[in-house]
């Protein structure tokens, strides 16, 4: 199946802060799909199946009138981390997620009627750069003190993450919100066939025939299938004893190596050029973003929602990236 299931028959009003990205709007999408109303804030007006509303992520405004009486919010707010981490672009990054937070707990907190579950994003990053043992929920362990190279300007950087998430998921939890069940997602990368993501970029680098081993391979890559990712949000809204820190990617992370071979597979491209790690930095640099998002390894695994009885239509990068590029290629080819 390439298709995200629908898993509930319920109708219910989400609210979705930051939902105009690529996971947002998937998401968005298949809310919809199923029968339910979605209002997304956004900054910047787009063009949408589903309801839109303005917001600067700053202040308190006519928006905050879209939170009373829903079900749920999805606060996927955030500037891209898909950038070179200078000055501007830390501070951006640090406020569009703790701050933006912050302001929903603010405004949550002393609703009439206020969400009955808030989903949080959060990010795998929180976890130390771990080629020794998987990180669940419960004995994961931070990051933020990497020590594996001499280069300072790849250690800052990766600290840097590492204590956005951690700051970002102490914002979240420090204001009580009785009424509301909160629930952090430390997610992979999410793979959906649309351009402009991880998956079409790693796809292009394939299809082009530099598609081999990233540095030297060993780092694990945590990733989650798109109808994964739908599928868990929707169980989360089900199972109102879980919350707290959910890692949401699939329950196999693998090396960089068997990840980028298994991808060429997908796309019939028996070689690719490798990347060594000298090189990986030049092209971040070229491209204007780090080279953290591929060589740091996050080694994650859903504890919480295998335990809950969760289910994965994609447990194994293989078949979900053979599902990604037949969907890519009905929609794109």
């Amino acid at each position: 199946m390439s298709e995200i299931p629908v898993l509930s028959s319920r109708r219910l009003r989400f609210v979705m802060p930051g939902g105009s990205g690529q996971v947002g709007q998937m998401l968005a999408r298949h809310l919809q799909q199923c029968g339910h109303h979605v209002t997304v804030l956004t900054r910047g007006p787009y063009t949408a199946a589903w309801q839109t509303v303005h917001w600067d992520g700053l202040n308190e405004g006519p928006w905050t009138e879209t939170f009373e009486g829903a079900d749920v919010c999805i606060n996927l707010s955030g500037k891209s981390v898909n950038c070179r981490y200078n000055e501007i672009n830390r501070q951006e990054i640090y406020d569009s997620r703790v701050g933006t937070t912050r302001l929903l707990n603010r405004v949550i907190a002393r609703l009439a009627e206020p969400p009955h579950l808030w989903l949080n994003s959060s990010t795998a990053s929180i976890y130390r750069h771990a080629l020794d043992r998987q990180m669940d929920e419960a004995t994961g362990e931070m990051g933020g003190f990497e020590r594996i190279s001499k280069r300072r300007h790849v250690l800052d950087t990766w600290n840097f993450s590492a204590r956005v998430a951690q700051d970002w998921e102490a914002a979240f939890f420090e204001t009580e919100t009785p009424r509301t069940r909160k629930v952090a997602l430390r997610s992979g990368m999410t793979f959906s066939p649309t351009t402009g993501n991880a998956f079409a970029v790693l796809s292009n680098l394939v299809r082009a025939g530099l598609g081999g081993t990233m540095g030297n391979g060993r780092q694990y890559v945590s990733w989650i299938h798109q109808a994964d990712f739908a599928r868990a949000v929707e169980f989360l809204i089900d199972h109102e004893e879980i919350a707290g820190a959910v890692n949401l990617t699939a329950p196999k992370p693998l090396p960089n190596r068997a990840f980028m071979e298994a991808l060429r597979d997908a796309w019939e491209m028996p070689n690719g050029v490798p990347a060594p790690w000298p090189l990986l930095q030049i092209g971040a640099w070229l491209m204007r973003t780090e080279s953290e998002l591929v060589m740091k390894s996050r080694c994650v695994v859903p504890q919480r929602l295998l335990d809950a009885g969760f289910t994965f239509q994609f447990p194994e990068w293989p078949q979900a990236a053979e599902d990604l590029v037949r969907q890519w290629r009905r929609r794109n080819d």
